[in-house]
């Protein structure tokens, strides 16, 4: 299938490594120029030849700087990708052990990264008629799966997705939401990780945790989710192939959620 994105620009947020990271690979194999960031740029980033920035996006000052670097290089941005989110935030506990400085730093990394990139990147995005993908989590329509701050703030990131689209539709540009169920990803895979964390509470061995994700999920597909076929499903949504589509959520979970 051709995608058609060789002449385009993106901007990916989260880029160091996990979706973001391989989202930033697939875009540079379809020949679109990338600019991506990351608290860290890792050495994986580097070598796909996007244009790496360092930056803490949970404050307005690094998204505002990024986004600066990133219109400057590019030119103008045909494509965003509002994927950074989770990593150290992501804490167990209930919602009375959830103090306020939590809630902020949850919202400041899920949802309002997103929200000051996306006003960054309008104007080029509404002049380009481009395309956005935010990438949401099942947590969404599950909050009871996951710790109550990631959940709530993924859900309005997906409520977000709905009015951007709503409002931006008519001139020229879409906005869908992607939202992973389980995916290999630090945050899963290291012992230091949140996957690893629930782990040592639940007195189970890592990797017997690891093993038995798919079972205690209800995972139809007894596998959890690459990062790999989540950038695909992401490029696809950001490509002209998929000029109809705006305003959805969708999920990439293994048919972890079985409601309608």
């Amino acid at each position: 299938m051709n995608l058609d994105l060789s002449a385009k620009t993106a901007v990916v947020t989260g880029a160091g490594r996990g979706i973001g990271l391989a989202t930033v690979r697939a875009l540079t194999a379809e020949g679109v120029r990338v600019a991506g960031a990351a608290r860290t740029v890792t050495p994986e980033l580097k070598e796909t030849g996007a244009y790496a920035v360092s930056a803490d996006l949970s404050t307005a000052g690094g998204v505002a700087g990024f986004m600066d670097a990133a219109l400057t290089e590019l030119g103008g941005v045909d494509l965003l990708v509002n994927n950074v989110g989770a990593g150290d935030d992501v804490r167990l506990g209930g919602f009375l052990g959830t103090d306020d400085e939590q809630w902020t730093r949850v919202f400041d990394l899920n949802l309002l990264s997103a929200v000051r990139a996306t006003r960054a990147a309008l104007p080029s995005l509404i002049e380009r008629r481009g395309s956005i993908v935010n990438v949401s989590s099942i947590n969404s329509r599950l909050p009871a799966a996951g710790p109550v701050a990631y959940s709530t703030a993924k859900a309005a990131l997906t409520a977000l997705g709905k009015s951007l689209a709503e409002e931006f539709g008519p001139r020229g540009v879409r906005v869908n939401t992607v939202s992973p169920g389980a995916v290999r990803t630090a945050i899963w895979d290291e012992p230091d990780g949140f996957g690893g964390k629930v782990a040592a509470a639940a007195g189970v061995d890592h990797a017997a945790f690891l093993h038995g994700i798919p079972d205690a999920f209800g995972i139809t597909t007894g596998r959890i989710t690459e990062p790999e076929e989540v950038a695909a499903l992401i490029v696809f949504l950001l490509s002209g192939v998929a000029g109809n589509i705006t305003g959805a959520d969708h999920l990439i979970d293994g048919g972890t959620v079985k409601a309608l």
